[in-house]
């Protein structure tokens, strides 16, 4: 496209005039993304059109990834990175007198996830096409994200995300290729040519549109696809004058409900009709994406016995299991299938990544609403369920207490993760220690009955957007120093431990550090008006906020040592600044506690001149992908201390071991794995141990108020929550802390690993003293976090689930 910066600079300038009427000097930084964006889009159509003929030629198997959230932040500088187009790009506009970063502020990021989950799947997406899979995801266009946070008063204010209100270069409305999506109604059974049909009637009808998002592979011209899908009304507005009187609010109220399918991620289901919702969104989005994964095959004109060896139905966490009744729908009332051909081409089809060990997250639906809102899909759970407990008894004679403990449907109750497993030919968790903690505990009975279906695939990132685009510097001098290789075949960064000792190495890596912390000192600076010290130990956590993720740990340690410094405030310490970015739901009302928390903190701290040349806290609001692009690079210090057994995987670590974080954490998610290649020298460990944790849950022994009498420190800053002092205007306010805490016995031991916590962070101090050796444990952590490349995840599942190989498409002259 751009061979160099003067076709760059002409081309820019040509297409500024011609679609906009401006000149260079007349354009804003709005018009340049504009204009730049949909270059870059247009480019890249011929190859996504060849990508997407070359599959069906060549009768390609397709993966389509079916997830509620796909967290792909900023498409520009990605693109341009993918392409080999940014240095050109970049000098091209420099020319121009623009920055590209400048240009890339103007870019929102995409509302479509919240957290790992949604970030995962974008990473999968940038994996499959660049090491040249045949695999699409499949998702909803939110019309307003999750929500975009603001802090009030050290409150979380939700407003609307309106990433959409200046629309979005890179997407591509297909409205011929809309597909109807049906809701309510009843089943008429009646029988045709001596088959039983289920006909539904009196349905609601919404329309499915899909919203193309081209997913560009690194080097070679490789385009996959992400597929949005937003919901239309199906009514005709000439139609109402003939439905007779209130027609109209009638169809105002239709539309209503219609928009709301597609207008938010996670509506707050602490009600009837926020459950309703979010069923409605799960069935939308597996009804639309199946329809169009079944046309797509159609193409191929080849018989349904060899769906399996053509397409990969994979649903991220059991938000998609509805895709399994939902094949089975469509095998049988579509296509003519009986139930047991059916049923063997779903499980031969579908299969299932587990993301949580936390039951309240394993979803489970109200039978009358499934029963109500999708009559048709119910009547296939029930017939799964009522199979699947008579094999059960039919093998195990009198086991009744089995049935219930694996029934799908069970005390009025739909367990989509129970549906998961028994319609899926594979389930996988996301790291070592969550598989094998689904094998034992949350899932064994499970285990027991299909033990070869069960695999780890852990997670991964990918380190194109978190190193080369997020850290160029870093990404530079790893390439000067082992050279190119590991881009391609990331594993091989490796190579890199064997320089930890080499003292010219070890500068550049601090002082690109140093530089990263200075970029994030003046982000700061601006946006907070809060000066920090880029030679403090930058130690972040940044992610969503949960009991279980211990951002209560954090802050409380922060306390302790504003009292220490208050006791003894000449004492020398290595200078600190805590740095928390995360979103609690709307609905969480002791995660919102929390941030209230660390900003009353925060507040305290930065204003106290006793303590803030020695100890800062921030807390950067609406944390988001571009966010972390900038926290991340600049981290001296990773917090990854969730209650063991609790998080299954874990990505940030990952980001941040790649871009040279030393991490505090517990042994939990793929933490354990990182610790088996880093080990004491190269990690801060503290805590209990799953094992210990799943003993205290199972037999009891944890008194928090125990802890909390008998260690001052603790004692001190829980009771500084609600008595007068600095950190408390209001008992109230931080009561429910409090309260979670010591009235209902520390659901996540806190105070049980606070002391080991305080310790870990001791070590931190006196490691960071020493340069030369941080540096060096520095380069040994991003040697190692090769291994947590996307690319190695997805060659894993693609060898191992999938069943698929890389495709070269033809490109046509």
């Amino acid at each position: 496209m751009f061979n160099n910066k003067e076709i760059f600079k002409s081309t820019f300038k040509e297409q500024l005039v011609s679609r906009l009427g401006k000149t260079i000097e007349e354009a804003t930084a709005g018009d340049i993304y504009k204009i730049l964006g949909t270059l870059i889009r247009e480019f890249i159509g011929r190859e996504w059109a060849e990508t997407n003929q070359s599959y069906m030629e060549q009768q390609e198997k397709q993966v389509y990834y079916f997830s509620m959230e796909f967290l792909i932040g900023r498409l520009l500088g990605n693109n341009l990175l993918n392409l080999g187009m940014l240095e050109t790009v970049r000098g091209g506009l420099q020319e121009l007198g623009w920055n590209l970063e400048e240009i890339e502020e103007q870019e929102p990021d995409a509302g479509l996830g919240n957290g790992g989950l949604g970030r995962l799947a974008a990473c999968f997406l940038d994996s499959l096409a660049s090491l040249g899979y045949a695999g699409h995801g499949c998702g909803i266009r939110y019309k307003y994200g999750l929500f975009e946070q603001k802090i009030i008063d050290g409150h979380q204010v939700e407003l609307p995300d309106d990433w959409l209100q200046k629309s979005n270069v890179w997407e591509e409305r297909r409205a011929d290729k809309k597909v109807e999506v049906r809701f309510w109604g009843q089943i008429e059974v009646g029988e045709e040519n001596g088959r039983t049909q289920f006909n539904t009637v009196n349905y609601e009808k919404v329309w499915a549109v899909p919203y193309d998002v081209p997913v560009i592979g690194y080097g070679d011209p490789h385009v996959n696809t992400l597929r949005l899908w937003s919901a239309e009304s199906a009514n005709d507005p000439s139609q109402m004058r003939l439905q007779g009187q209130n027609s109209y609010y009638k169809f105002l109220e239709y539309n209503r409900s219609v928009e709301s399918i597609s207008e938010f991620l996670y509506p707050d289901d602490s009600g009837y009709e926020g459950k309703l919702l979010r069923l409605k969104q799960q069935y939308f989005l597996c009804s639309a994406g199946l329809q169009s994964v079944l046309r797509t095959f159609d193409k191929l004109e080849l018989p349904y016995s060899e769906l399996p060896e053509k397409v990969a139905v994979h649903i991220n966490d059991t938000h998609p299991t509805l895709v399994i009744p939902e094949l089975m729908r469509l095998l049988i009332d579509d296509k003519g299938f009986g139930w047991d051909e059916a049923w063997d081409l779903t499980t031969r089809t579908v299969s299932y990544t587990n993301h949580t060990l936390l039951s309240e997250a394993l979803e489970k639906w109200p039978s009358k609403m499934v029963r109500e809102l999708l009559p048709r899909v119910y009547m296939i759970i029930e017939e799964i369920n009522k199979r699947f407990c008579g094999m059960l008894l039919e093998r195990f004679p009198g086991q009744q207490g089995l049935v219930s403990q694996v029934a799908i449907i069970e005390s009025d109750q739909v367990k989509m993760a129970h549906l998961a497993i028994v319609g899926s030919y594979s389930v996988n968790g996301v790291a070592a220690l969550h598989t094998e903690l689904l094998k034992t505990n949350v899932m064994k009975p499970f285990y027991d009955l299909f033990p070869e279906r069960f695999n780890n695939k852990t997670n991964g990132i990918t380190h194109r957007r978190w190193l080369m685009h997020a850290n160029p510097e870093l990404s530079n001098v790893i390439s000067e120093t082992i050279g190119t290789i590991w881009i391609k075949r990331p594993h091989q960064l490796l190579r890199l431990e064997s320089f930890k000792d080499d003292s010219a190495l070890r500068d550049k890596i601090m002082s690109i550090k140093r530089a990263n912390k200075l970029r994030l000192a003046a982000y700061i600076e601006q946006k907070q008006g809060v000066r920090v010290d880029p030679d403090s130990i930058f130690d972040v956590q940044v992610k969503r906020l949960h009991g279980y993720k211990r951002q209560l740990m954090n802050i409380l340690h922060v306390m302790h040592l504003y009292n220490e410094i208050k006791d003894n405030p000449s004492a020398d310490r290595v200078p600190r600044t805590f740095i928390f970015g995360a979103k609690a739901a709307p609905g969480y009302y002791l995660a919102k506690s929390i941030i209230k928390l660390i900003n009353v903190v925060a507040d305290v701290v930065n204003k106290d001149p006793q303590v803030s040349s020695k100890l800062k806290v921030l807390f950067l609001e609406n944390y988001s992908v571009s966010l972390a692009e900038k926290i991340i690079p600049a981290a001296d210090v990773s917090e990854q201390i969730s209650t063991a057994s609790k998080e299954a995987s874990g990505t940030g670590n990952m980001k941040f071991m790649l871009n040279g974080a030393l991490t505090i954490g517990t042994l939990d998610g793929a933490n354990v794995e990182m610790y088996e290649m880093l080990g004491d020298d190269n990690m801060f460990l503290f805590g209990l141990r799953s094992e210990e944790v799943l003993d205290y849950y199972r037999s009891g022994g944890y008194v928090a108020r125990e802890v909390y009498e008998q260690d001052p420190r603790i004692k001190r800053v829980m009771d500084q929550l609600v008595s007068p002092g600095p950190f408390c205007s209001n008992e109230r306010e931080l009561n429910l802390i409090y309260q979670s805490i010591l009235e209902h016995n520390d659901e996540f031991f806190v105070l049980r690993d606070f002391g080991s916590y305080a310790e870990a962070h001791a070590a931190i101090d006196q490691a960071y003293m020493n340069p030369q050796n941080w540096a060096s444990k520095s380069i040994v952590n991003i040697a190692h976090a090769g291994y947590f490349s996307s690319d190695c995840t997805i060659n894993r599942y693609a060898a191992d689930i999938w069943d698929i190989r890389p495709v070269h498409p033809t490109l046509y002259v």
